[in-house]
């Protein structure tokens, strides 16, 4: 008999991280509500948010200098937020949203810097 394995909590978690940020971009607040809503376990929750956290250092390493000492100290403050809603789902599921719109803000940065460059 074959073996059945779970999934990979770290993987699901970095592709909700993704549509997380899909959804967002696309302005569909609704989606990310539903999204967000159909997670009930921190477990799960952590999950999505240590992917958003790989997205954000990720597109903040492609910053300039300056940039990207500011979006690290963001990520302190996204961090801060998360350790203060530990346990609490609907505390983290803030944290995700606002780390989702913080990988826009990066993106945006990173464009803008990409134009004045030339």
């Amino acid at each position: 008999m074959g073996r059945v394995t779970a999934p990979d909590p770290q993987a699901a978690g970095r592709e909700t991280a993704d549509e997380l940020v899909r959804r967002l971009s696309a302005g569909d607040g609704a989606g990310v509500d539903e999204l967000l809503a159909g997670i009930p376990e921190v477990r799960d929750l952590v999950f999505v948010g240590a992917g958003l956290t790989a997205i954000a250092r990720a597109d903040g390493r492609r910053l300039p200098p300056a940039q990207r000492a500011q979006a690290s100290t963001r990520q302190l403050d996204l961090g801060q937020l998360r350790d203060a809603s530990r346990g609490d789902p609907e505390g983290l599921r803030t944290w995700l949203r606002r780390s989702a719109e913080e990988i826009l803000f990066l993106r945006a940065l990173r464009e803008a810097a990409a134009r004045v460059a030339g």
